[in-house]
């Protein structure tokens, strides 16, 4: 099937963290015969720091962050068979789903595809004339980044015809051990970008205890943290490129996922940060969510903290032979159960589902 995907950035995972879920859910896609464009949008300086050029497994759109653009961009979606409206794209969101559901051709199947399902619920709470809930009903499905059964009942209530969760997972050509190396190495690592539904998680789970440790050394990663204040003995790097994450992830004792408030309420939503780090074989700390142990062994192959003590208690007691033998149990049950071949597999069969259900709906 020829694919038509609108989202927030294939090539650049600059303030776009489902970078590397694209790119592994999409390059299986296309190695079972799906042919995929992916439309961008030139924006937020994301095309000046790119991680990968454009791939040979996808077309990459790259168009001016303009009206003009944007509706020229929509107008391909008519030569689809799938068209796709990611969410978060960041400019013209309502332009772009609006417009693809008008652009596209009665047979094509349409999706939603939430990145960010449990913000996208709650807004969809507050605002009963939200754009999406005017049109769910064109919509053939809603995927998801996560969420489990809530999300699931929480799209279903807002119209949605079928809504399934397609977890993150791990690319093991992408993530994998490498060398540690000097330039990341800390006692607890952490990666992510400033935001103002995680920054107060990242206070209690991160800051705190490494006030609480000064005798430690703690590392964070990611965009916007430079004129927070935090302890001497926390160390802030920037931008880390998805080529760096393995490094990142093997380098320091322990790394650490700290969950955004609505997805840490919700759960079921493991960040592309957990298959990273379990796929390097880097020991994880994890902020505790619902549904953990779907993913992750708690004890075995994560480490689960409910609160500021207890990443402390984990990092004063945690040993190097520990770490490494947690992070290569993590690794052993991530390739075994969650890599994108097995989600691309799942996404592959939904589509060839959803094009029976459509053909057997025209000829009634």
């Amino acid at each position: 099937m020829k694919i038509a995907f609108y989202g927030s950035s294939l090539v650049s995972s600059y303030w776009n963290g489902a970078a590397t879920y694209y790119r592994g859910l999409l390059s299986d896609l296309a190695r079972r015969g799906h042919r995929i464009v992916f439309y961008e949008p030139d924006a937020f300086d994301r095309q000046k720091h790119r991680d990968i050029d454009p791939p040979d497994w996808a077309e990459s759109r790259v168009y001016p962050a303009t009206e003009d653009a944007a509706r020229a961009a929509i107008a391909e979606a008519a030569n689809a068979d799938v068209v796709v409206k990611a969410s978060g794209v960041g400019v013209f969101d309502d332009l772009l789903l609006e417009g693809v559901i008008a652009s596209s051709r009665p047979e094509a199947i349409r999706i939603f595809w939430d990145v960010d399902a449990p913000a996208t619920l709650a807004e969809l709470g507050r605002s009963p004339d939200h754009p999406l809930r005017r049109a769910m009903p064109s919509l053939d499905l809603v995927l998801t980044y996560g969420g489990g059964p809530p999300v699931i009942a929480g799209y279903r209530s807002f119209g949605a015809r079928r809504c399934v969760p397609i977890y993150n997972a791990l690319d093991p050509t992408t993530h994998f051990p490498v060398p540690p190396e000097q330039r990341f190495s800390a006692d607890l690592a952490f990666l992510g970008n400033r935001l103002p539904d995680r920054e107060r998680r990242v206070e209690q789970f991160f800051l705190e205890p490494a006030a609480r440790l000064p005798e430690r050394h703690f590392l964070i990663g990611g965009n916007g943290w430079e004129s927070k204040t935090m302890p001497s003995n926390v160390r802030h790097i920037g931008h880390v490129y998805t080529r760096e994450h393995n490094a990142f992830n093997t380098s320091p004792l322990a790394v650490l996922n700290i969950a955004r408030d609505s997805m840490a309420d919700i759960g079921f939503s493991p960040a592309t940060r957990v298959f990273e780090a379990a796929g390097a074989g880097g020991c994880l700390i994890t902020d505790a969510w619902e549904g953990i142990a779907l993913f992750l062994r708690p004890d075995e192959e994560v480490l689960v903290a409910r609160d500021a003590a207890d990443v402390v208690e984990h990092i004063r007691t945690l040993t190097p032979e520990r770490a490494r033998a947690i992070g290569e149990a993590a690794r052993r049950r991530v390739l075994a159960e969650h890599t994108y071949t097995l989600r691309g597999a799942q996404v592959d069969g939904i589509l060839k589902e959803e094009a029976a259900q459509k053909r057997r709906r025209s000829a009634a």
